[in-house]
């Protein structure tokens, strides 16, 4: 499914899109350069999810839980991490596997550790600053 927005705010018109396109897949993989906007729609789809906390990168502590209307909604950046090792010290397994969303920003950090099926969200923008949001389920 490709979706072209030209601003930001259009994102948030996006996300029930992205979650029925997504089916029954509980793992989002965001892919983009800094700045391209996954943050940004990870808090539409949080919020799409009935989060009503303030979704924020959690670039330092890598992982935040927001309480969502159907549980719990874990949000990663695996930004800063120097070695994959450092997901499995963190029991990524136990986010995961658990059958709650997971939205992960920088899944390359952790390729070897993905699990096999999941919805991958690729993000690219234009000169004009519009989006090219690519999603695929795996």
């Amino acid at each position: 499914m490709d979706i072209h927005i030209n601003t930001l705010q259009e994102l948030a018109d996006s996300a029930p899109e992205i979650l029925k396109y997504a089916g029954s897949n509980k793992i989002f993989l965001f892919y983009g350069d800094m700045g391209a906007g996954k943050t940004t729609l990870i808090k539409s789809l949080c919020a799409a999810l009935g989060v009503t906390d303030e979704a924020t990168s959690p670039t330092f502590s890598i992982v935040n839980e927001y309480a969502g209307s159907n549980g719990p909604v874990y949000h990663f950046d695996f930004y800063r991490l120097k070695e994959q090792a450092e997901a499995l010290d963190m029991g990524y397994e136990e986010y995961f596997f658990s059958e709650n969303y997971c939205f992960i920003e920088w899944p390359e950090k952790i390729a070897g550790l993905i699990p096999d099926t999941y919805t991958g969200i690729r993000i690219e923008v234009s000169e004009d600053g519009a989006r090219q949001i690519t999603v695929e389920n795996i």
